[in-house]
């Protein structure tokens, strides 16, 4: 939890900055290609992550790959930054909520599709558009498959489930039926 706080506040830091000087959908950008080069590669993650190694030969490490990057000078600032206030082991989550944040700051919504098999792409863009018109906003969907749905799709938009799955109405059909109620 707590990490997860501290990831917050300085995602909500660099989106400020964004949000005044209008490159705040660079910074996403280039923080995304940052997290994605330490994900490529874990060496140069670990090195300048691992206390072991002196603080100065870790910074040394980390100014070399910065300097050769082709990043705003205040995206280098925020990961120095990162870095000194030892909270560069945070940089995931700090890319996931200031990636949130900046959909928010684009009125970009994500939504999550669940369905027992492939959708087409007209049922899909369909889904899409009614999630658009009932948010008010642009949604962005990532479709997965659940065959254990039998049937429907669960959206998930945030907190909100709208879940329409066969296996649910059979499962709320089970339950008003133990009850004794009319199905």
């Amino acid at each position: 939890m707590r990490s997860s706080a501290i990831a917050r506040r300085y995602a909500k830091a660099l989106i400020l900055i964004g949000r005044q000087d209008g490159q705040a959908e660079k910074y996403r950008e280039e923080l995304q290609s940052f997290v994605e080069l330490l994900n490529a590669q874990p060496e140069f993650a670990a090195t300048v992550s691992n206390p072991l190694h002196s603080t100065e030969n870790r910074k040394r490490v980390l100014n070399a790959v910065l300097a050769e990057l082709d990043m705003s000078a205040v995206m280098k600032s925020f990961v120095t930054l990162l870095f000194k206030k030892k909270r560069f082991g945070y940089i995931q989550d700090v890319n996931e909520h200031y990636q949130r944040l900046a959909d928010e700051l684009k009125g970009v919504v994500r939504a999550e599709l669940t369905s027992a098999t492939e959708l087409s792409s007209d049922s899909f863009e369909q889904i899409r558009q009614s999630l658009s018109r009932m948010t008010g906003k642009e949604v962005v969907v990532e479709a997965k498959q659940d065959p254990e749905l039998i049937g429907g799709v669960v959206t998930k938009i945030g907190d909100l489930v709208l879940d329409g799955s066969i296996r649910t109405q059979l499962k709320n059909m089970r339950e008003s039926l133990k009850r004794g109620e009319s199905v």
